[in-house]
């Protein structure tokens, strides 16, 4: 007996809705290969949440103010960071500050930056090692 629940099929119209986006713009993020084709063919056609995952990653970087080209060379390529738009007057921002020494700050915008926090806390353990390092090989040189 199979208990896994069933993949979820979209038409173009419930996909369109789902991100906002024209039948026609959908479909011609599909015939420039940003979004996969829809399986099977004419209005038997249906899309899966793969499809609806590659078309907000495409409607992400669109509103990023990328160019579809752009985008294009960034899916092909998923392994760079994806790049963050500029932040806009009225943006909200989540810091971290971290306070090394006086005068020694870090601080770190993580979602910009593509840093989980666990990330986060690795720089910032790495970055408080490397500068005791240094403070240590400048206290021995004197």
């Amino acid at each position: 007996m199979d208990t896994n629940p069933p993949v979820p099929r979209y038409s173009i119209d419930e996909l369109a809705s789902l991100v906002g986006l024209s039948r026609r713009t959908v479909r011609y993020y599909i015939q420039l290969g940003l979004v996969e084709r829809p399986i099977g063919e004419t209005r038997a056609a249906y899309y899966t949440p793969a499809h609806l995952e590659q078309l907000l990653t495409v409607a992400k970087y669109s509103k990023a103010g990328l160019a579809l080209d752009r985008i294009a060379d960034l899916l092909s390529a998923p392994q760079s960071p994806p790049p963050v738009a500029p932040p806009r007057v009225g943006s909200v921002e989540v810091r971290s500050h971290l306070t090394i020494a006086d005068g020694v700050e870090l601080v770190v915008e993580a979602g910009r930056a593509g840093l989980s926090p666990n990330q986060v806390r690795n720089l910032f353990r790495e970055v408080l090692a490397a500068y005791g390092r240094v403070v240590e090989e400048t206290n021995d040189e004197r």
